[in-house]
C-alpha cells in the first residue's frame, strides 16, 4: 500500500500552523540555535525546484537541533522591495505594494507545501513600513558618523565637531576619500553653518558625492555593474550610458582593513572568503605626485612598483578625471572631447572586458618626472578607470604588458631599466630576479631594497608616500526608483539635513506615476506631498517649499540592500515598535550560528551586512562584531535545457541530429513540450508562441529531435521544473528528500524528475514497515539484535551526517535501513519508534503521522533525537568463507563469540551446505576459527 501523502501532509501542515509547533522562546534557559536562509525576493514567477534546496537544508538542520534540545530559531521573511515589481506598475499601473502583496501570498503557499519549520510570528518584510523605519534609523546613525583611523572604529559626528571646535585639523584621524583644505580651531569656529556643513559631509559614513553611475534612461534609474550586459540593461534590454550624478554613498571603504582581517574570524567557505578578500583588494605601493609643466596642479597616482619609476614615459588619465578638462590643450580638444563621449558608451564592465581594444588619445600636456625632470606626455585612456584608485596610473612599459602594448601602439619610448633582459616584443613583470640599471641612485638593486629607496627618497622630495590601497569603493546608496525606503533628508540651502528620528518612518508617498518626472528627476517627485516643514515636523504639500521652514525631501529611495544588511538582527526582535532590537533579545541570540545562501552574493549583500554589523558594533548597539558564525554556500540545481535549432538558409527548424549548427540559430524551448526521449511535439510547439504557428520542420526519420543542455534552472531558457508540480504528483516529503539525495549541498547537480521515484518508492516502503494487509500494525515485543544493530548504525550515521552537513549520504543511509529492516519483516516498536524520530527532520509529514499512529500525542519535533548505543555497534560477526573440498561456495555471517562446535552446527544447518553436499556425509570439518571453515567429504 502507499501512503497517503496529501491527506497526511495537509493535515500536518494545519496542525504546524494551528499550534504554533515552531515558535521560538524569545528567552530560554536552553541553548540557542540561530539558523537562517538568505530571505527570498518574492518575484512573480514564484519557486521553482532549484529554490528550495537551501530552504530544506536549513529546515533539516533546525528539526534536527530542536530534537537535540536547542531552543530554535529560524525565522523566514521577504526582500519585497526591488525593481521588477516597480517594472510591473510601470507597465500595469497597479501599486507595487499590491504585487508585492500577490506574489507574497504565491510565496507564503509554496513554502508551506514543503513543510518548512519556519517560525512565522517573526515574519519580515522590508517593504514594511515598521520595519523599514529601522532601515531610516540606521541611515541616520550612518549620517550622524565618521571613521577615526586612530581608534579604529566609527564615531559620533558630534564627537567630530568638538574636536574641529578644540583643534581644527591637526593631528585629526579621519577617515576621507576627498580632498580638504587644513583649518584652525579659529576658522572653525568663525565658518558659517554651510562651510561647516560642506567641511564634515566629507567625513560622514553616509554622504552626498558626484559619481560616475551607469544610468538607464529607459528605465529612470542608476544601475549596479551586474545589471548592464553588452552596454544594455539585464531588465527590459534598455541602453546605458556613464553619467556623472550626485549620488548617496556610503563610505563603506573606510572599513577595508576590518572587514579584510574578520574573515579570519569566521567559518566561511574559503572560496567565499577569497572572493571577498579579491573584492576588497588590498595593495602596498606608494601614492607619487606628478607636477604638471605650466600649471600649478598635481596628478597623483597610485603604484604598487615605486621600484620602476625611472621606467615611467607617460601617464594615463581615466576620461572622467577631474583634471582632463584643465589638461588639454586647444589643439587637441576636438580629439578628446570626441573620443570622451565614444567612452560614456561604455559601462566598466565593457571597458575593462575590452582589454585586446588598445585606445586612448594625447592631452598635449606633460607631466615632470620627480626625479630627472624630464618630461612625460599625458595621455587619457578608457583602461585607466576614474572610481579605481585616483583615477590615474604611470605608464611603466618595460615593466607592464598593458603599459607596453598602449606605448607600442602610439609609438611612446619604452625605457628598458632592467639588466640583462630584452623588453622590445614583452614587457617584464617578475619581481624576484632582476637588478635595476638606468634608475640613477636605485641601480643594481632588486625589487625589496629598490622599492624601499624609491618611497624613501620620493618621501624626502615630498613628492609621495608609503600607502596601502584597498580596491573596495564605497557603495552607491541612491536609487531612481519608486519602490524603495525612501531616505529621510530633507535640503536646506542645497545642504542636507536628517529629518528627525522621531518623525519615522519617513513613508513612500501614493503616487499613480512610477516613472521619473518630465524635467528628470526620480518618481518621487511626482508626489505633490514631498516636503519637509521643520517647524511643525510633518511632510506637506510641495507648494509650500517656498514657504520659511518648509524644505523639499529627497526624491531618491535606498537600494534593494539596504534593508537586507541587518535583517537578521530584526528576526530577534521582530515586533518591537520601541527599537530595532532589544538588548536583553541580542543578548540572548547574540548571532546567526549557521547562514545558508549562494555565491552570487558574496561581494554584494555579505559585504555589505558585514560592513552594517560592525558600523552597528562600534556604536554599540549589537554584541556581535561578526553577524554569522558559519556560512555554507548550497550548490545550484541546474535544469535540462531543450535546444532546437533554426537554419540560417531557408529559416526551417531543422532536427537536432541532422542540423548544421555552425549555421543554426539555437533556440530554447519549453521542456514540457518534449518527451523522454527528446522528441518535439511539433503540433504544441506551434501553439506556444504565436511566431512558430507557421513554421516548417525538417525532420530525422520522421521525427524531430531536440539537444539537452544542463545549464541554470531559468524561465528565460523556459527550463525551470515547478516544486507545486512535484508536490502534487510526489509529496513533500519526497521532493524533500530527493533534493537531498541529488548530491552534496555545497555542490551544483542537474535535476532529473524520473529520478524522483526512487526517493518515492523508499517513502511507501517506509510506510509499509508499519502496516500490514493495509492496517496500522506494531509489536511490542523486542527486536532481534540484527535488527537493533540496523538501527543503532543509522542513527550513529545520520547523526553524524547532520552534523557534518553530509544530508545527502544520511538519505542513502535511511534507504539501507529501511530495505534490511524490510527483509527482516521488522515491525517492532523499539525499532520503528526511535526510526520515526530520526527521519523526521528529512521526511516531516509523513513522521508525524507514524508517531501520531504509534500513540503519541506530541508532534515528533518535540521529543529528544535518538542516540546510537554503542553495544550494538560493535563488530562481533565474522563473514566466514564455507569451503567443500578447498573450493569456496559461499560466505556466512557467524558471531565471534562461539565455539567451534557452535560455528560446525550453524554451517551445517544452512541451506546452502546441503546444496553442495548432495547425498555426500562430511568426513571432516575443519574450522579455523575467525578464519575459514573448510568441509571435506
Amino acid at each position: 500500500m502507499n501512503y497517503p501523502f496529501k491527506k497526511i501532509e495537509k493535515k500536518w501542515q494545519e496542525y504546524w500552523l494551528k499550534n504554533k509547533t515552531f515558535k521560538a522562546e524569545q528567552f530560554s534557559e536552553r541553548d540557542k540555535f540561530y539558523i537562517l536562509d538568505m530571505f527570498p525576493y518574492p518575484s512573480g514567477a514564484g519557486l521553482h525546484v532549484g529554490h528550495p534546496l537551501g530552504y530544506i537544508a536549513s529546515d533539516i538542520i533546525a528539526r534536527y537541533k530542536r530534537n537535540k534540545g536547542f531552543n530554535v530559531l529560524h525565522p523566514q521573511g521577504y526582500d519585497s522591495f526591488g525593481l521588477p515589481t516597480e517594472q510591473y506598475a510601470i507597465q500595469t499601473g497597479q501599486h507595487p505594494a499590491v504585487t508585492t502583496e500577490e506574489n507574497i501570498k504565491r510565496y507564503r503557499y509554496q513554502l508551506d507545501r514543503m513543510g518548512f519549520s519556519f517560525d512565522w510570528d517573526r515574519e519580515i518584510r522590508t517593504s514594511d513600513p515598521g520595519y523599514y523605519k529601522w532601515t531610516q534609523w540606521i541611515f541616520s546613525l550612518l549620517f550622524n558618523s565618521w571613521y577615526d583611523t586612530k581608534s579604529d572604529r566609527a564615531r559620533s559626528i558630534k564627537e567630530l565637531s568638538e574636536f574641529l571646535e578644540k583643534n581644527g585639523t591637526k593631528k585629526l584621524y579621519a577617515y576621507t576619500n576627498e580632498d580638504y583644505d587644513e583649518i584652525s580651531s579659529k576658522t572653525w569656529l568663525s565658518s558659517d553653518e554651510k562651510f561647516k556643513q560642506e567641511f564634515i559631509l566629507k567625513f560622514r559614513l553616509a554622504y552626498l558625492s558626484d559619481s560616475y553611475v551607469n544610468w538607464c534612461p529607459g528605465l529612470g534609474t542608476v544601475l549596479a555593474n551586474d545589471e548592464v550586459v553588452n552596454g544594455l540593461s539585464e531588465r527590459g534590454g534598455y541602453p546605458v550610458e556613464i553619467k556623472k550624478m550626485k549620488q548617496w554613498k556610503l563610505r563603506v571603504s573606510s572599513y577595508a582593513q576590518r572587514l579584510l582581517n574578520g574573515l579570519e574570524e569566521i567559518d566561511w567557505p574559503e572560496p567565499l572568503k577569497e572572493m571577498q578578500k579579491n573584492w576588497i583588494g588590498q595593495s602596498h605601493g606608494a601614492r607619487v605626485k606628478f607636477k604638471i609643466k605650466g600649471s600649478k596642479n598635481l596628478i597623483e597616482v597610485f603604484t604598487t612598483r615605486p621600484d620602476t619609476i625611472y621606467g615611467v614615459t607617460f601617464l594615463t588619465l581615466a576620461p572622467e578625471h577631474k583634471l582632463v578638462k584643465d589638461l588639454t590643450t586647444k589643439s587637441n580638444l576636438g580629439n578628446v572631447s570626441q573620443y570622451i563621449s565614444k567612452i560614456a558608451k561604455k559601462n566598466e564592465k565593457e571597458r575593462l572586458k575590452d582589454v585586446g581594444e588598445i585606445s586612448g588619445v594625447f592631452t598635449g600636456t606633460y607631466a615632470i618626472h620627480p626625479f630627472t625632470n624630464k618630461k612625460i606626455p599625458i595621455w587619457i585612456s578608457e583602461y585607466v578607470l576614474v572610481e579605481y584608485g585616483t583615477g590615474a596610473i604611470m605608464g611603466v612599459p618595460c615593466g607592464d604588458q598593458r603599459d607596453h602594448d598602449f606605448a607600442k601602439f602610439f609609438k611612446i619610448p619604452i625605457t628598458n631599466i632592467f639588466k640583462g633582459v630584452d623588453v622590445s616584443t614583452f614587457a617584464y613583470t617578475e619581481k624576484e630576479t632582476f637588478n635595476l640599471i638606468n634608475s640613477g641612485f636605485l641601480n643594481g638593486l632588486g625589487f625589496n631594497k629598490a622599492f624601499n629607496k624609491a618611497v624613501e627618497s620620493l618621501e624626502n622630495i615630498n613628492a609621495g608616500k608609503n600607502t596601502i590601497t584597498y580596491k573596495i569603493r564605497d557603495a552607491v546608496f541612491s536609487r531612481q526608483r519608486y519602490w524603495g525606503e525612501p531616505i529621510p533628508i530633507y535640503y536646506k540651502n542645497d545642504l542636507p539635513y536628517l529629518i528627525p528620528k522621531e518623525n519615522y518612518p519617513v513613508k513612500l508617498p501614493e503616487i499613480t506615476k512610477y516613472l521619473p518626472t518630465e524635467d528628470g528627476h526620480p518618481p518621487l517627485g511626482n508626489s505633490k506631498t514631498w516636503a519637509w516643514d521643520t517647524l511643525n515636523k510633518k511632510i506637506v504639500d510641495n507648494k509650500k517649499i517656498d514657504f520659511l521652514n518648509i524644505f523639499p525631501i529627497e526624491k531618491n529611495t535606498m537600494p534593494g540592500w539596504a534593508g537586507s544588511s541587518w535583517y537578521f538582527n530584526r528576526y530577534m526582535d521582530p515586533n518591537n515598535d520601541e527599537f530595532f532590537v532589544d538588548k536583553s533579545a541580542l543578548d540572548y541570540w547574540k548571532d546567526v550560528d549557521i547562514y545558508i545562501g549562494g555565491t552570487e552574493h558574496s561581494t554584494g549583500h555579505l559585504i555589505y551586512s558585514r560592513f552594517y554589523q560592525y558600523f552597528l558594533y562600534d556604536l554599540g548597539y549589537v554584541p556581535s562584531q561578526n553577524f554569522a558564525k558559519k556560512m555554507i554556500n548550497q550548490g545550484m540545481i541546474l535544469g535540462e535545457s531543450a535546444i532546437i535549432y533554426k537554419s540560417k538558409k531557408n529559416k526551417n527548424f531543422v532536427s537536432a541530429g541532422i542540423a548544421d549548427k555552425n549555421d543554426s540559430i539555437p533556440l530554447h524551448v519549453d521542456i514540457k513540450l518534449v518527451n523522454e526521449k527528446n522528441q518535439l511535439n511539433i503540433n504544441e510547439f506551434k501553439n506556444w508562441q504565436e511566431q512558430f504557428k507557421n513554421v516548417k520542420f525538417e525532420l530525422e526519420n520522421g521525427k524531430f529531435f531536440v539537444d539537452r543542455e544542463i545549464e541554470k534552472m531559468s524561465k528565460s531558457k523556459f527550463n525551470v521544473v515547478n516544486p507545486d508540480q512535484i508536490c502534487d504528483d510526489y509529496g513533500a516529503d519526497t521532493l524533500r528528500m530527493y533534493e537531498m539525495f541529488l548530491g552534496p549541498l555545497e555542490q551544483s547537480k542537474p535535476w532529473n524528475t524520473a529520478g524522483i521515484t526512487g526517493v518515492y518508492n523508499f517513502l511507501n516502503k517506509f510506510w509499509r514497515l508499519f502496516h500490514d494487509d493495509k492496517k496500522f500494525c506494531v509489536y511490542e515485543k523486542p527486536s532481534s539484535i540484527e535488527s537493533l544493530k540496523i538501527l543503532h548504525k543509522t542513527i550513529k550515521k545520520v547523526n553524524s551526517d547532520i552534523d557534518s552537513f553530509s544530508l545527502n549520504t544520511s538519505v542513502s543511509a535511511f534507504m539501507i535501513a529501511v530495505n534490511e529492516l524490510s527483509k527482516q519483516n521488522c515491525k517492532n516498536r523499539d525499532v520503528l519508534e526511535p526510526l520515526v524520530i530520526l527521519l523526521s527532520p528529512f521526511a516531516p509529514h509523513i513522521c508525524e503521522e507514524l508517531w501520531f499512529l504509534l500513540g503519541n500525542q506530541s508532534s515528533v519535533s518535540s521529543c529528544n533525537y535518538p542516540i546510537a548505543d554503542e553495544k550494538y555497534l560493535i563488530n562481533n560477526i565474522k563473514n566466514y568463507p564455507i569451503s567443500f573440498n578447498g573450493k569456496m561456495r559461499f560466505n556466512l555471517e557467524i558471531s565471534i563469540d562461539l565455539n567451534e562446535d557452535e560455528i560446525k552446527k550453524i554451517v551445517l544447518n544452512d541451506k546452502r551446505t546441503n546444496k553442495y553436499l548432495g547425498n555426500n556425509k562430511p568426513k571432516k570439518i575443519i574450522v579455523v576459527i575467525n578464519k575459514i571453515v573448510n568441509i571435506v567429504y
